[in-house]
């Protein structure tokens, strides 16, 4: 079984969002996608004061909304593992929970910049795998590159998916300024 791990703080889940959530249960392959509600990424500042539970149950509320999205299922894993949180931990425990199962993390380019400061990253990137779907400013194919150079068999895959051009901050930051972004909301 082909098992996508697509993580973050989803704070709040929003239409680019489920545009790569589609793409990966209709298009990429997947049987199954596990939203992971993220407690906090180690590289952000606290992005606001709603808690990880009720991000994910939020999360699971949303995907309620969106019943094509066969396949998919908002995760509390994170949540209630001991820190520190690294998604490293969090492949190994799903492996374990699905042995057999080719698990792929998925990410956006922003992160494929950044991804040689995660936490056992070339692991990730021989036993896991990654697939990158595109993000405004960052060239996906010049970051694999670099990153091929060092190790050949690194998987990771450039998805064909749709431009997410809007984020979860700018979403945060309409809310705050009292604009509504409900047409943006997953």
């Amino acid at each position: 079984m082909k098992i996508a791990v697509y993580s973050g703080s989803f704070n709040p889940l929003h239409i680019g969002h489920l545009a790569i959530l589609r793409y990966l249960v209709k298009k990429a392959g997947y049987q199954r996608v596990l939203l992971i509600v993220s407690p906090q990424s180690p590289f952000k500042d606290a992005a606001s004061n709603l808690s990880g539970q009720a991000r994910y149950e939020a999360a699971c509320k949303a995907l309620a909304r969106h019943p094509e999205l066969k396949g998919v299922e908002a995760s509390d894993i994170e949540l209630t593992m001991q820190p520190p949180h690294y998604t490293i931990r969090t492949l190994d425990t799903l492996q374990a929970q699905n042995p057999g199962a080719d698990i792929t993390l998925v990410i956006g380019a922003d992160n494929l910049e950044s991804f040689p400061r995660w936490r056992d990253y070339a692991r990730i990137l021989t036993e896991y795998g990654i697939s990158v779907y595109p993000r405004k400013g960052y060239h996906r194919g010049h970051l694999k590159a670099r990153l091929m150079r060092a190790n050949p068999s690194y998987k990771i895959e450039l998805l064909n998916a749709p431009l997410v051009t809007i984020s979860s901050t700018e979403i945060r930051e309409a809310l705050e300024s009292g604009r509504d972004i409900s047409k943006y909301l997953m």
